[in-house]
């Protein structure tokens, strides 16, 4: 019984911070139509500033409560700011040319970042552990987990209900909404198709870099910290639909509790049983199980 409740905690652990960097992901395809490879890049970044951040503030002796508050904020400034030069500056230019393009030039964009956070930081791993004592430890009858683990939980069904309610509940969702479902009927109805474009893909980047904030205190943050991610967001937004918050949500604890049992039962096989779902589901829903279903042009 212990081990199954320690592998349903860990994979809800591992759940809930490749939800937020899945959501990002799942936004901007929603939207743009553009699987975004260079999502992984930003993830990388959000860790990178964080532990840049933490290491800054602990060197001044500042409490590790504002380094925290601290260090998300740098990484969503700077994902928010870097996404809309992205957007404005390069995607905007291939618009409406092959998906292969697009695809081809965000993975321009994600080499280019893998190179910049080298250049900046440097090769070896960096360390940021202050954040992750602040929550303490918590027992959970037998088990006994860090408190920043746990925490991670709450704030990603936060995130997931924050960007649910912004899409199907505000005036900006709905149009946002619009444009998702019809790009070019919702131009000709006055609605400012390019700033959507621009507003979607800096604040999917944003999720992203959000992420690897939150995972920077839990994590060695070195290079070939992107691919790990993308590759892990890439089969959950596969799993529950390209587009989808809610598949994005169901793909992030399917893969998050394959991933804990495979660890803990089976080692060797902890990234083949995530390809094993995702060809599960492809073979009975090829769209994903929460794709919607969209209108056919004739």
């Amino acid at each position: 019984m212990n081990l199954f409740f320690t592998i349903v905690i860990d994979g809800l652990i591992e759940a809930s911070w490749l939800f937020v960097v899945a959501l990002g992901l799942t936004l901007v395809f929603g939207v743009l139509k553009i699987l975004n490879i260079a999502h992984g890049g930003f993830y990388a970044l959000g860790a990178y500033i964080a532990a840049t951040v933490v290491a800054l503030f602990a060197a001044k002796g500042l409490p590790p409560a504002l380094s925290f508050v601290a260090m998300l904020l740098a990484a969503a400034f700077v994902a928010l700011a870097v996404g809309v030069m992205l957007e404005r500056g390069l995607l905007k230019m291939f618009y409406g040319r092959d998906e292969v393009v697009l695809l081809l030039v965000t993975y321009a964009v994600f080499l280019l970042l893998e190179d910049i956070t080298k250049l900046i930081w440097g090769v070896n791993p960096i360390l940021a552990t202050q954040p992750y004592e602040l929550f303490g430890n918590v027992s959970l009858g037998k088990l006994f987990y860090v408190g920043y683990d746990l925490v991670l939980i709450p704030i990603a069904i936060v995130s997931g209900l924050g960007v649910w309610y912004g899409l199907n509940r505000t005036v900006t969702g709905k149009i946002v909404s619009a444009v998702i479902h019809n790009a070019e009927m919702s131009a000709s109805m006055g609605v400012k198709v390019n700033r959507i474009y621009a507003f979607a893909f800096a604040f999917g980047l944003l999720l992203a870099a959000f992420a690897g904030a939150l995972t920077a205190p839990k994590i060695s943050v070195q290079p070939g910290l992107s691919s790990d991610v993308i590759i892990l967001s890439f089969a959950i937004v596969v799993i529950g639909g390209l587009g989808s918050v809610e598949g994005a949500a169901v793909g992030a604890i399917l893969v998050g509790l394959a991933r804990a049992a495979s660890v803990h039962l089976f080692p060797q096989g902890e990234l083949f049983v995530i390809y094993l779902i995702m060809a599960g589901v492809l073979l009975v829903r090829p769209e994903g199980l929460f794709q919607r279903e969209t209108a056919r042009r004739i």
